[in-house]
């Protein structure tokens, strides 16, 4: 395995594929699984029951909870917020916590909040500062409190209005949907 880990970095796990580099003041527990070709920039935390794909970028300033699963070629901007407990309370535990999947091709956008339990679908876009209260369909584009979808994207980033244009008035298919 090669992979770089910052020295001011507290990096518990094994689990971390080649070509990855972790950045300092990072806290990584030691079940948490991290693909390759990762970028993990400074003061991240990562708990145990997590799983990032490959070609993954997180920014600074995040945390992922037990219970949130992240696909292949996802960005997750600086300061986003995930949640794994829906009613949290002080030294109170649930039995399991919610589970939030992010699929495949996702971005999400600098101080956004995701909600606990909800699925990200492939390729959808987040827009900076939303906060999301349900399921994102694949290719689709949402922002605001709480997220509303505003059109669609595609694999390769254009940005769609409701009606599949881009801003030059083309029109777009997006195959999955």
């Amino acid at each position: 395995m090669s992979y770089k880990i910052h020295p001011l970095s507290d990096v518990k796990s094994f689990n971390i594929g080649d070509n990855t580099n972790i950045w300092q003041f990072c806290v990584i527990f030691p079940e948490a699984r991290i693909g390759n070709n990762c970028n993990i920039c400074a003061n991240v935390l990562i708990e145990n029951d997590v799983v990032i794909g490959d070609n993954v970028t997180i920014k600074s300033g995040v945390q992922i909870w037990d219970g949130v699963q992240i696909g292949d070629n996802v960005f997750i901007g600086p300061n986003v917020t995930f949640t794994n407990d829906l009613v949290p309370r002080s030294k109170v535990y649930p039995q399991s916590f919610e589970q939030t999947c992010i699929k495949k091709g996702a971005s999400i956008g600098a101080n956004s909040t995701i909600v606990a339990g909800h699925t990200i679908g492939e390729y959808a876009f987040i827009g900076a500062g939303s906060v999301v209260t349900q399921d994102i369909p694949a290719h689709t584009v949402w922002y605001g409190n709480p997220a509303r979808q505003k059109g669609y994207i595609t694999k390769e980033g254009i940005l769609l209005d409701m009606n599949f244009k881009d801003k030059q008035g083309i029109t777009h298919k997006i195959e999955q949907l």
